[in-house]
């Protein structure tokens, strides 16, 4: 296994493994649900909203290592962002793993680009895409 590999399996497990953004939130300005049937993925988005900002950002339910992982990069990468930005990111990680686009993401959510070892699993895609699935679904209805 290359030392690519080896890191992006460790940002995965290390994102699967994090707490930081597990858990609901209680008065969530907004709220969606997602599910994966076909492997039991199961998740819930909470987003806090200030002047058309992402304030907070949190996920639970319960999910595979690649879905949790997604689902916590996601509230890493779209906190703090308004919901133009948090658009952009949204479709740039799904072009990175259904179209081959090649990511630029800024430094700051460089961890990202982690998932792209996914694709080597087409049936784990939509592991991954589940919460950016799901966000991208109170985007488009939030304005």
């Amino acid at each position: 296994m290359s030392y690519e590999e080896d890191l992006y399996k460790e940002i995965i497990l290390e994102n699967y493994r994090s707490k930081k953004n597990k858990g609901a939130i209680e008065a969530a300005d907004f709220h969606a649900e997602g599910a994966n049937p076909s492997c039991g993925d199961d998740l819930e988005l909470f987003l806090t909203v200030k002047d058309g900002v992402i304030e907070r950002m949190t996920y639970d339910g319960i999910g595979c290592s690649i879905c949790c992982a997604g689902a916590n990069l996601l509230c890493e990468a779209l906190t703090g962002r308004s919901f133009q930005e948090a658009r952009d990111i949204v479709v740039q990680f799904k072009g990175m793993l259904l179209e081959e686009q090649e990511p630029d993401f800024e430094d700051a959510i460089s961890d990202l680009e982690a998932m792209q070892g996914v694709k080597k699993y087409p049936v784990r895609i939509k592991c991954a895409l589940l919460a950016w699935n799901t966000v991208e679904g109170i985007l488009n209805n939030a304005e």
